[in-house]
């Protein structure tokens, strides 16, 4: 896989800017004589990468919020939705979803004025507040780890704000118009419910100008965009999206949600294309010949084709460990994959989720075969938080089983059963094993390839500096 032209372009964004270029709309010129079919393909695929995280938040995004008042996790915007319960095999909104902690997700606008974040009192309760970007850096992430489980008050602003807060506000600035809170709450099962229930109920998001305000509620039966495809998870529909579509779509939201300064000498080279933005690149796609059209295409479908089964890190014992998510520099591959693979990730500080494709004969997972992934005393997942190992299809989904169980973990409800020697046997496989393991079991589906996802939340030292790594899956044969 080549990004050849993310690395050989020079720097015109913050020239544009500081010369007055208006951000709303860009000329575009013709295609430069000098470009090759080649070169547009190239160009188009390392479009498509940088993109990726920009159109797919804003097509989650806009699936979140298209509803009229919260329910579940969707709700207006600077609205919180709860999640009340475990996700299950019906979830598809989002990928690689999780079993062990209950989600209270909001898509703020920043535009209107900063919103403040009003954290209630976790009573020591594990949880984390991670505040993504538009490119799907986590900017910021109020919680255990970081500021403890006291109540807290933060002022999100966007990145056209200027002004003084009043005291005792936090500000957290963002570098683009909306901001995903991805909030996480540890959960022991559903016994454990009703006590997340009563903290993720004084969760609030209060407009800056009506905060302190004792009377503040926030706006009902809000109105819907009927444009919105709500029937389609959002990685369906953008893979359904032509180039033409998908490209006019990062140069729209380049417009409210800006790219880094870091980004120019990318930029420049896809400015070459017609991409910038608030182009209106549909007319400038329109207008070239139909070489040029079917390399962009060519680019584009190879650039999407790539993420699903890009590494994300490091490979060892035949999992993928994703050193470095959550705040990704220049490294667009690496943003695009996370983004394709598990939107909404961490910093590997709050959260590192290693993924296992292979057994430790390097074989692909199978539903055909039972594994066991046997931790010693001393390999026990090493957490201030907790940790969980969670089951997924080939589409990265939950998957249907007969005991309705998508996770195991240190949450476990029943409890993990150890070995008399402290260690750990965790049982994968598709029929159930004997009586006295059933604790341990987590089942695969019933056919076709699987992987599975270990979360270690709060992850210890060994983690971070990569001395610790998950023990590989066995077969049995």
């Amino acid at each position: 896989m080549r990004c050849v032209m993310l690395r050989k372009v020079f720097a015109v964004i913050a020239f544009l800017t500081m010369i007055g270029v208006p951000s709303a709309r860009c000329v575009l010129a013709e295609t430069p004589q000098t470009l090759t079919p080649q070169d547009a393909q190239e160009i188009a695929f390392d479009a498509t990468v940088y993109g990726f995280p920009l159109v797919i938040m804003d097509l989650t995004r806009q699936v979140f919020t298209a509803v009229s008042a919260p329910e579940s996790l969707g709700a207006p915007a600077n609205q919180f939705g709860n999640k009340r319960v475990f996700p299950d095999a019906s979830f598809t909104t989002v990928v690689r979803p999780n079993a062990d902690t209950l989600y209270s997700s909001a898509w703020i606008d920043t535009s209107p004025e900063p919103i403040v974040l009003s954290l209630p009192d976790t009573q020591s309760r594990y949880y984390l507040m991670p505040m993504l970007n538009m490119w799907t850096d986590a900017f910021a992430s109020p919680g255990s780890r970081t500021t403890g489980c006291s109540a807290g008050e933060y002022a999100i602003t966007g990145p056209s704000w200027s002004g003084a807060l009043p005291v005792g506000l936090t500000e957290v600035g963002s570098s683009t118009r909306f901001v995903w809170i991805v909030g996480r709450f540890a959960c022991a099962g559903p016994s454990d419910y009703e006590s997340v229930w009563s903290i993720q109920d004084l969760l609030e998001l209060t407009p800056l100008s009506a905060w302190g305000t004792a009377d503040y509620q926030p706006p009902a039966e809000v109105p819907v965009d009927p444009e919105v495809d709500t029937t389609a998870a959002p990685l369906a529909q953008l893979l359904a999206m032509s180039a033409a579509e998908y490209l006019g779509e990062v140069c729209r939201l380049m417009v409210d949600n800006p790219p880094y300064p870091a980004d120019g000498p990318l930029l420049a080279k896809l400015a070459e294309l017609g991409i910038e933005a608030g182009a209106d690149y549909s007319s400038h796609f329109a207008g070239l010949d139909d070489v040029f059209r079917s390399a962009i295409e060519a680019g584009y479908r190879s650039a999407l084709a790539s993420l699903p089964t890009q590494s994300i890190g490091t490979i060892k014992n035949g999992w993928w460990l994703p050193y470095g998510t959550g705040s990704y520099g220049t490294d667009y591959m690496l943003r695009a994959a996370t983004a394709y693979q598990g939107l909404g990730a961490n910093l590997v500080a709050d959260a590192f989720y290693p993924t296992a494709l292979t057994d430790e004969s390097g074989d692909k997972l199978s539903s055909d075969r039972p594994y066991v992934l046997h931790f010693s005393k001393d390999e026990i997942p090493p957490v201030d938080g907790f940790w969980s190992l969670s089951m997924y299809n080939d589409r990265i989904m939950f998957v249907d089983n007969r005991i309705g169980r998508y996770c195991l973990g240190s949450l476990s409800d029943p409890p993990l059963v150890r070995n008399p020697d402290g260690s750990l046997d965790i049982y994968l496989q598709r029929d159930p094993p004997a009586v006295e393991l059933l604790s341990n079991w987590l089942p695969t589906p019933q056919s076709g390839g699987f992987q599975v996802t270990l979360r270690l939340y709060w992850p210890r030292q060994p983690v971070l500096d990569r001395t610790w790594v998950p023990p590989a899956l066995r077969a049995v044969p």
